[in-house]
């Protein structure tokens, strides 16, 4: 397991080796997509929307969004600001491009405009939070992380559910609830009691720093499901 610190840590290690957050970005999110289809049988007409808010962890959502793309219809929900996005978030969402559809939500009169074809299966997508989840949760993200859960559908978390403190477990007044977590390099230390439903993703952060995995899955983008 790993804390929010040594992750932190871990991720400024891969930089001093050359390893820029833009490529780790760019593995979290491909590796997300690889393990929501080695765990799922979506149908061909399955629809994805993809939640994002504004930290990195929206950048892997962006960059998970170009791959889906490749099978699926993809909607992004972006409930934020693009100049508020890290500088590696920012420049992945500038890479959507059609046919994804990006939708930004500022407030509740934007959302209630959106009509999503409930009677089709969909794909849903938490990168609203991820690791970044400080003090109370504020609006837009309240109304996002409500929506999402009162979507039918099969539900993936990115690194961690939104709302669910990483280091601690600790919830706060809304999470989002997931049938997946798909979380980069190792367990967040917060997801102890959620380890049956969580994948580990390799995102390329050199293994010479840290603890090996002790099983790899194909081309070693995907590792274990913790169990």
């Amino acid at each position: 397991m790993i804390t929010t610190q040594q992750m932190k840590e871990l991720e400024d290690y891969a930089e001093s080796q050359g390893i820029s957050t833009l490529e780790l970005m760019e593995n979290a999110g491909k590796g997300l997509v690889e393990a929501v289809k080695k765990k799922f049988e979506l149908p061909e007409n399955t629809r994805v929307i993809v939640f994002c808010g504004n930290g990195n962890n929206a950048g892997d959502g962006f960059v998970a969004a170009r791959y889906f793309a490749e099978d699926f219809p993809v909607i992004v929900l972006f409930f934020g600001k693009k100049e508020k996005l890290p500088e590696e978030a920012q420049r992945n969402y500038e890479k959507l491009k059609n046919p994804i559809l990006v939708m930004e939500i500022k407030n509740k009169e934007e959302l209630e405009k959106i009509h999503i074809q409930k009677e089709l299966p969909l794909l849903l997508i938490d990168a609203l939070l991820g690791t970044g989840l400080k003090g109370e949760i504020r609006e837009p993200m309240g109304m996002a992380m409500d929506l999402f859960n009162q979507l039918e559908g099969v539900k993936v978390a990115v690194d961690i559910p939104s709302g669910i403190n990483p280091d601690t477990g600790e919830r706060a007044e809304k999470v989002c609830e997931v049938d997946l977590i798909v979380s980069f390099h190792d367990l967040k230390a917060g997801l102890t009691s959620l380890r049956n439903k969580t994948v580990v993703v390799d995102i390329g952060i050199p293994k010479e720093n840290s603890e090996t995995p002790k099983e790899k899955i194909g081309n070693g983008k995907v590792d274990l499901v913790i169990e």
